[in-house]
């Protein structure tokens, strides 16, 4: 490809891959063909959206990069038997475009169908709604955000993206395509069988392990009766081309607050969230800072840098948690907070040391502390690596069951103290799901790091946990998923793979090897 698409072989993994040629449809019939004519030859396809992504999926290996970031229209809206919208896109739709779309109630309507716009009447008459999932890269894409299950700070309350949509359209390596609706096809078991808009069938087994029953991206989403549609939520763009997609919408809470409490340490952190767990019922998310994240927005903030504004820290604090309440009213909002007062005194917090924002901007501003640290963090190793090019961040998107959550942690710290590696740690630490980021200053540190990364995986999944919550695996933690799996359920998804993708072209080296999807099973 020419020098003005480099930026299309790399994503937010800052990963570098190549390919050959790229291509841009706007319309089903254009991304078909462009899908078709390459993988008739033999050629590897690698499908795109906002490139936010930080595990490589998005990375071509080869061959043909598929872009479908012009795809972005809004294209439709229905409401079902019990009331709820639903408003259909296509996968170039970015998320901040949608969000506020729908906070505004504003579409282009000029192209909808008579049922849409009627639709849309109904819909503008009601309350206020919104998108519930919220990842921290809100230039996101919605096909993207499929293809990795994603979720966010309000995914304790809300669940993941799977929960929000109940139907997709997806083309296959031949230009056969799927039409899905939750709720239409389901597994016989761990037996399963698609019917293509053309009349052909598909039919075959799952593999047969049992995911983390807890906040999972990691592996194609299998169990007994699932639901077809989620077979290719969360499939990392591996299966087949997700072209459309159709959204649940919520309803938008009266009144939404946010507390950004400090303590101490790590330990009272830790009971303060325990505690919200079983005294706050209208808690939407719970966002964990450790120390040395508080550091490093202390010091761009104090730095004059201008990038991330917020007043200043208690010193002699060493952690926070950031709740958001998502209430009916003001009074119950009220209620809510007074709760949270409790959880602050049972667990060592204090009053004075806490702020409260309900005004929306205010609030706002509090959550957007939360997406400052992966940028403050990947600004602190694009400094280190001015001294030392070789390095790069790395990083764990792990989670655990409720219980382990204590263990986990112990886990992280007594490997990155042992081995001498800077690290800070942060994330949705209502859902057990925290962002372990190591900040190598050398080669050295890489080498030690990718290694307490591959015993992490080993430990965590003793743990009942997964390897990836919200990232996706791409192709970064493959190995981390075949310590998850095992060799033979890796085989299982390879065979999977292999019923949609039989030549192993689509998303080759994401998720699984491009040597296994070719192997017999």
């Amino acid at each position: 490809m020419s020098e003005e698409y480099e930026p299309y072989l790399r994503d937010e993994s800052r990963v570098v891959g190549y390919a050959e040629s790229i291509s841009f449809p706007r319309t089903e019939v254009a991304l078909r063909y462009a899908l078709t004519t390459e993988c008739a030859q033999g050629g590897r396809v690698t499908v795109q959206g906002g490139r936010t992504g930080v595990s490589g999926g998005a990375v071509p290996n080869g061959g043909h990069v598929l872009n479908l970031s012009r795809m972005d229209g809004i294209t439709g809206m229905r409401r079902d038997a019990s009331g709820a919208f639903h408003v259909r896109v296509q996968p170039g739709v970015v998320l901040s475009r949608l969000q506020s779309a729908v906070a505004a109630k504003r579409f282009d309507a000029s192209e909808w169908g008579y049922a849409s716009v009627s639709a849309l009447e109904e819909f503008r008459a009601e309350g206020a709604y919104m998108f519930a999932p919220d990842p921290t890269e809100h230039s996101a894409t919605i096909g993207g955000m499929a293809a990795c299950n994603a979720s966010g700070a309000l995914a304790y309350r809300y669940g993941s993206m799977r929960r929000h949509i109940s139907a997709l359209r997806v083309m296959l390596c031949d230009g056969r395509s799927l039409s899905l609706r939750r709720g239409e096809c389901r597994a016989k078991g761990r037996d399963m069988e698609l019917r293509a808009d053309d009349g052909t069938l598909l039919r075959f087994p799952l593999p047969t392990y049992r995911a983390p029953d807890i906040k999972n991206a990691a592996g194609y989403f299998v169990r007994e009766g699932m639901d077809a549609v989620d077979l290719f939520i969360g499939s990392d763009g591996t299966l087949g081309v997700i072209f459309e997609i159709e959204l649940a919408l919520v309803k938008r809470p009266a009144e939404i607050w946010n507390a950004m409490c400090f303590f101490d340490g790590e330990s009272e952190a830790l009971r303060f969230v325990a505690e919200c767990r079983g005294m706050v019922e209208n808690l939407a998310a719970a966002e964990y800072f450790d120390g040395a994240s508080l550091g490093i927005l202390r010091a761009e903030a104090e730095g004059g840098a201008g990038r991330v504004r917020v007043p200043a820290m208690p010193a002699r604090r060493g952690a926070a948690v950031c709740v958001e309440l998502h209430s009916a009213c003001e009074n119950e909002a009220m209620e809510q907070l007074f709760y949270v007062g409790e959880c602050l005194d049972r667990s060592g917090g204090g009053i004075y040391d806490t702020w409260v924002a309900r005004a929306s901007a205010v609030s706002a501003g509090l959550r957007e502390l939360r997406h400052a640290i992966p940028e403050s963090v990947n600004r602190l190793i694009a400094h280190r690596k001015q001294a030392e090019p070789a390095i790069n961040k790395l990083a764990a998107d792990m989670a655990v069951p409720d219980g382990f959550l204590h263990a986990a942690l112990a886990m992280y710290r007594a490997a990155t103290t042992e081995s001498g590696l800077d690290c800070a740690i942060w994330g949705h630490i209502g859902n057990n799901h925290l962002h372990v980021n190591l900040l190598p200053r050398s080669r050295e540190d890489c080498g030690k790091g990718r290694e307490l990364l591959a015993e992490w995986a080993r430990k965590v999944t003793e743990m009942g946990g997964t390897i990836s919550a919200e990232h996706g695996v791409g192709k970064l933690k493959r190995e981390a998923l075949r310590i998850m799996y095992g060799e033979r359920h890796i085989l299982e998804m390879a065979a999977l793979k292999r019923v949609f993708d039989p030549k192993g072209l689509l998303g080759a080296g994401t998720m699984l090897p491009a040597k296994t999807v070719g192997r017999a099973f």
